[in-house]
């Protein structure tokens, strides 16, 4: 599986494929790895704004 198609799955863009395994460890562990995209993504566009407002 690619990255890309993770992070799109990750933030529910893109629908999962049904013969991955479900466990609850693994529900887990793409919460966290969600949190932490979007964590990211909101640290990149205070950058920006900063970076822009001079």
């Amino acid at each position: 599986m690619g990255v890309w198609r993770q992070i799109q799955e990750y933030l529910w863009i893109k629908k999962r494929d049904p013969n991955t395994p479900h466990t609850k460890w693994i529900g887990y562990m793409h919460g966290m790895n969600r949190l932490a995209i979007l964590l990211f993504l909101v640290a990149l566009i205070i950058m920006l704004i900063r970076l822009i407002r001079g």
